[in-house]
């Protein structure tokens, strides 16, 4: 009766040994879904991004005043008859005329 006990308990380990350690196991299946929800987190942030892409090429494909937004921007460019004005916050200002150096 022992042996056939010892067998039978043998047997259940022996079959749920590959439920919880072997491939296709419960924890293996957790971190499957933990893969998949960060991988749709992922693919949210990148479709928000190429919405928004996507938007800025249409805008730049029909829309003259998008170009002229980027030329100011990044290429600092003006309009004809306009001044530019250039702010300085009063440290650079002061670092710019004592040549950098704290004169104390």
């Amino acid at each position: 009766m022992r042996t056939v006990r010892n067998i039978l308990l043998g047997l259940l380990l022996a079959l749920q040994y590959p439920l919880w350690f072997g491939n296709g196991s419960s924890v293996a299946v957790w971190r499957l879904h933990q893969q998949v929800r960060a991988q749709k987190t992922e693919n949210e942030h990148l479709a928000e991004r190429n919405q928004a892409l996507i938007a800025e090429v249409i805008d730049l494909k029909h829309g003259l005043d998008a170009i002229e937004e980027r030329a100011r921007a990044e290429l600092g460019m003006v309009k004809q008859g306009e001044t530019f004005f250039q702010v300085v916050e009063p440290s650079q200002a002061y670092d710019a005329l004592s040549g950098g150096a704290d004169r104390r």
